[in-house]
C-alpha cells in the first residue's frame, strides 16, 4: 500500500507531470471530488483522511517518495477520501491522463502503482467502507439493489438497516430523513433520496454522462468474462474502446463466489476478484465502462453503428461486439414476484451468505452456477437443499462438484424435483416442492435460482439473425439463404464471430453454439477482437 519511488521512476514521472509547493492546510484533494491529480511527495507530509458523521478519521500520512491516490484515478469514480497537506514541501502533480499513459508505457513502474492502488481499495472496502453509507431495510428490493450495485463495482460502503442499526437515528437527525425517503445513500455530504443504482452511478461518474468522447472505434455491449476480454484485447491493440452493462461489470461470473476451473489459479478465485482484476487490465490500456446502462437499440447511421442506451443517450462506433450473454430464466412458481430481491436471488454473493446464515436455504438448478452457490452457502453455515428436475447432476454438472456436494454434510440433492410456491409473510420462510415422494415443504430463508438462460437480446431485435431459441447465429452457421446480397456485394463470407449483419460480431452466452464456461467467453471475447480488425481493414 505504501511503495517508494526511486530517482529514476520519478524522473519518468516528472516528464508528465509539474512541480509545484505545497503548503500546510491546503487540500490537494478533498471527498467527493470528480477527479484529481496523482501526487508524488518529493518534501513535506500529507494525511490522507476520511470524514464519517462530521468526525475526521486519519488514514495514514505520506511523506517524501511516496505517492497519492487510489483506483478512483483509474475508473474515473469520484473521491472517497480527503488529502490535507500538514508538512509544507514540494509534489509532483501529474494529469490522470497523463498517469494512464505512463501505466501503459511502462510496465515496471505501472505495475507498482497499480498493486498500490489495488491494495488500498482493498483496504477502503474493509476498514473504510462508512466513506457512503447505505440506508433501507434488508427486506426492500430497492435496497437490496443499491447495496448489489455498489457490490458488484467494488465501491467502499455501509449498509445500515433501520430495523437493526443505531447508527441510523444520527443520519436521521443530521438530514431529517423519513421513513419514504429510504433507500437512502449518504456520500460525501450529499444524500440522495429514493436512490437507484443510476441515480448513483451518475454521482459517482460513472455513466456515459462522463464520457468525453461519444464516438469509438470499438463498442462492447456486455461486462461479463467476454466483454471484459474483448475490452482488453480491443484497448490494447489500440482501438477506442467502450464497454456498457445493464448492472455491473462481471456478469453471471461476476455473482459467482469461486472459479475453481479457470487455467491458472489453482486455488480457485472469486467472480468479484477475477472481474476486478480484468477491469483493471482493460481500464489501464484505456477502454472505458459505464454502468448501469442498459443497451435500448442497435442501428447504421451513415456507415456507423449507433448503440442507443438506456439513459436517452447516443454512442457510436465502427464495429460492435455483443456479449450480453444469457439471463436465469424465472421459475414457474406461485408468489416467486413477491420475494425477488427479498428472498429470491439470481447469484451468491457475500451479501446473500450474510443475510443467510445460518438459516436453511433452496438452491435450483444444476448447473456448475448452482454448484458453486451450493457450497459456498453451505460452507459459510447454512444448510442447503438443491433442487434439480433432472434424476441426477452428472449431465449437467462438472464432477468435482458433483464429489464437494455429495461429501458435504449441510447439502442435500432432491433429484426428479420441482418448486411450485413460495411461501411466507414479508419475507420468505419456505419452498414448497413436488418430487417422487410427493409434495413437500422446505424451510428455507432464500431461494437461489440458477435454471436455464435466455439470451439476452432484445436491443439487437431486427438487426442479425438469432436461432429458434433466440442465440445469435455467427460465421459458419450463417446459410447463404440468411446473409443474403448484402453479402455478395461484399465479396466474402462473415468473418470469426461476424454475425449477418457486417461488423456485428457477438461473443460468449449471446452466442448461438457456444460453450457455456468462463474461459470460453474469455477466449471468445478476445478472438472476436481479432475479426474486429480484419473487418475495420476491409472497411479502410
Amino acid at each position: 500500500m505504501i511503495p517508494t519511488l526511486d530517482d529514476d521512476e520519478i524522473a519518468v514521472l516528472e516528464r508528465a507531470g509539474r512541480r509545484r509547493s505545497i503548503l500546510p492546510g491546503e487540500y490537494l484533494y478533498r471527498e467527493g471530488d470528480v477527479t484529481y491529480d496523482f501526487f508524488v511527495i518529493l518534501s513535506g507530509e500529507v494525511e490522507i483522511v476520511l470524514t464519517s458523521d462530521g468526525v475526521e478519521r486519519l488514514i495514514i500520512r505520506h511523506g517524501p517518495r511516496r505517492f497519492l491516490g487510489e483506483l478512483n484515478l483509474i475508473t474515473g469514480q469520484r473521491v472517497f477520501l480527503t488529502a490535507r497537506v500538514v508538512k509544507a514541501g514540494e509534489a509532483l502533480a501529474v494529469p490522470a491522463p497523463a498517469l494512464r499513459r505512463v501505466i501503459a508505457t511502462n510496465p515496471a513502474l505501472g505495475d507498482k502503482i497499480l498493486a498500490a492502488f489495488m491494495a488500498r481499495r482493498a483496504d477502503l472496502l474493509s476498514g473504510a467502507a462508512d466513506s457512503i453509507r447505505v440506508i433501507g431495510s434488508h427486506f426492500s428490493p430497492d435496497s437490496v439493489r443499491v447495496r448489489d450495485f455498489l457490490a458488484r463495482n467494488r465501491v467502499p460502503h455501509e449498509w445500515l438497516d433501520p430495523d437493526r442499526d443505531r447508527e441510523v437515528d444520527t443520519a436521521v437527525a443530521e438530514f431529517a430523513l423519513r421513513p419514504a425517503d429510504l433507500p437512502v445513500v449518504i456520500v460525501s455530504g450529499t444524500v440522495l433520496r429514493h436512490a437507484t443504482p443510476g441515480q448513483l452511478a451518475e454521482h459517482l461518474g460513472l455513466t456515459a454522462a462522463s464520457l468525453p468522447e461519444r464516438h469509438f472505434d470499438l463498442l462492447i455491449v456486455g461486462g461479463g468474462p467476454a466483454g471484459l476480454a474483448a475490452a482488453v484485447y480491443g484497448a490494447s491493440e489500440g482501438l477506442e474502446t467502450l464497454a456498457v452493462d445493464m448492472t455491473a461489470p462481471g456478469g453471471q461470473a461476476g455473482g459467482s463466489s469461486r472459479i475453481e476451473n479457470y487455467l491458472g489459479f489453482p486455488t480457485g478465485i472469486s467472480g468479484g476478484d477475477l472481474t476486478e482484476r480484468a477491469l483493471i487490465q482493460a481500464e489501464r490500456f484505456g477502454a472505458q465502462f459505464v454502468s448501469p446502462c442498459r443497451a435500448a437499440a442497435l442501428s447504421e447511421q451513415a456507415g456507423l453503428f449507433a448503440l442507443d442506451l438506456s439513459d436517452e443517450s447516443t454512442v457510436t462506433g465502427r464495429a460492435v461486439i455483443a456479449a450480453t450473454g444469457a439471463c436465469y430464466r424465472r421459475l414457474d412458481a406461485e408468489r416467486l414476484a413477491d420475494f425477488e430481491g427479498v428472498g429470491v436471488y439470481y447469484a451468491a454473493t457475500e451479501i446473500e451468505a450474510r443475510e443467510c446464515a445460518p438459516d436453511p436455504v433452496v438452491v435450483v438448478g444444476g448447473g456448475n452456477s448452482a454448484g458453486q452457490a451450493a457450497l459456498f452457502l453451505a460452507d459459510a453455515g447454512s444448510p442447503v437443499t438443491i433442487i434439480i428436475r433432472r434424476p441426477d447432476l452428472s449431465v449437467t454438472m462438472s464432477r468435482y462438484l458433483i464429489d464437494r456436494i455429495e461429501a458435504h454434510p449441510r447439502v442435500e440433492v432432491r433429484p426428479s424435483t420441482s418448486v411450485t410456491a413460495l411461501d411466507g409473510d414479508g419475507f420468505l420462510s419456505s419452498v414448497r416442492v413436488t418430487g417422487p415422494r410427493g409434495q413437500a415443504t422446505i424451510a428455507s430463508a432464500a431461494l437461489f435460482s440458477f435454471i436455464g438462460a435466455d439470451p439476452s437480446t432484445e436491443w439487437l431485435s431486427g438487426v442479425t439473425v438469432v436461432d429458434e431459441r433466440g442465440f445469435v447465429l455467427t460465421d459458419r452457421s450463417l446459410s447463404p439463404e440468411q446473409l443474403g446480397g448484402t453479402w455478395e456485394a461484399l465479396g466474402r463470407r462473415p468473418l470469426p464471430f461476424e454475425t449477418s449483419h457486417p461488423g456485428l460480431f457477438a461473443a460468449g452466452d449471446i452466442r448461438s453454439g457456444s460453450t457455456k464456461r468462463v474461459a470460453a467467453a474469455v477466449g471468445e471475447g478476445s478472438a472476436a477482437v481479432r475479426s474486429v480488425h480484419a473487418f475495420l481493414g476491409f472497411a479502410d
